[in-house]
């Protein structure tokens, strides 16, 4: 291994420091940033390197028409029809640990557990991009099926790394991927392109509450099993 200690060191930091970003400087990110972030974060890795991801990713007043026109559905409680299909339920481990990130988000917002009206008010924001000016849409070749949807995760979580080195905050949101028929047709993709998610991003709003709790992560014997020596 050549990997030295401070490069361990910087990595480790990234990953302890990265988190879910639901509040936004409303101030844009200047394009060659924006390049930047996405120039590193094409050094992803990927199933016979097929690279199957690609992004579309707003601006200015590209971003207003988008929200405005997403949350329209969303208001209007329109089915969700993902082209990757919501698990059915949580079960177990899974459950805990979302009822357990789900109560500090509205904790840290001020919503009372059992507020329906409060916590909806804060499902909404997902569709009004948490305050960002900017959106990325993520997508997949549809015919490479779960294998292209994999590689987008592997893409994804290097994007989270790369846009945390720059200093910008980012959340990725399945919540925008209820509507990919809509997502196909604002952004004129071709039908052979499958929504994976959405991604807000900006400049993070270090005084917005949302941002201000971390969630917690499962220890080695929750998630490994060692076999031999």
């Amino acid at each position: 291994m050549n990997t030295s200690t401070s490069d361990i060191e910087v990595l480790d930091r990234l990953l302890a420091q990265r988190r879910s970003c639901r509040g936004f400087l409303p101030q844009q990110v200047p394009r060659e940033t924006i390049e930047q972030w996405l120039h590193s974060s094409q050094r992803a890795a990927s199933w016979c390197n097929t690279q199957p991801w690609q992004m579309v990713v707003t601006s200015g007043e590209a971003t207003t028409r988008f929200r405005d026109e997403i949350v329209k559905r969303a208001d209007a409680r329109e089915p969700a029809q993902p082209d990757f299909p919501f698990p059915p339920e949580y079960q177990g481990v899974s459950l805990v640990r979302r009822r357990e990130v789900g109560f500090a988000l509205y904790e840290s917002v001020g919503v009372a557990r059992g507020d329906r009206v409060a916590s909806a008010r804060q499902a909404r924001e997902n569709f009004l991009l948490f305050g960002a000016p900017h959106v990325a849409i993520l997508t997949t070749d549809a015919s490479l099926g779960v294998y292209g949807a994999v590689d987008c995760g592997v893409y994804l979580g290097t994007l989270m790394l790369t846009a945390q080195a720059l200093g910008l905050g980012l959340i990725a949101q399945a919540a925008l991927a209820r509507h990919p028929d809509f997502i196909r047709s604002h952004f004129g993709l071709a039908e052979d392109r499958r929504v994976v998610c959405g991604m807000s991003f900006g400049f993070p709003d270090e005084q917005h509450p949302a941002n201000s709790f971390r969630s917690r992560r499962a220890g080695l014997d929750e998630v490994v099993r060692w076999v031999g020596e």
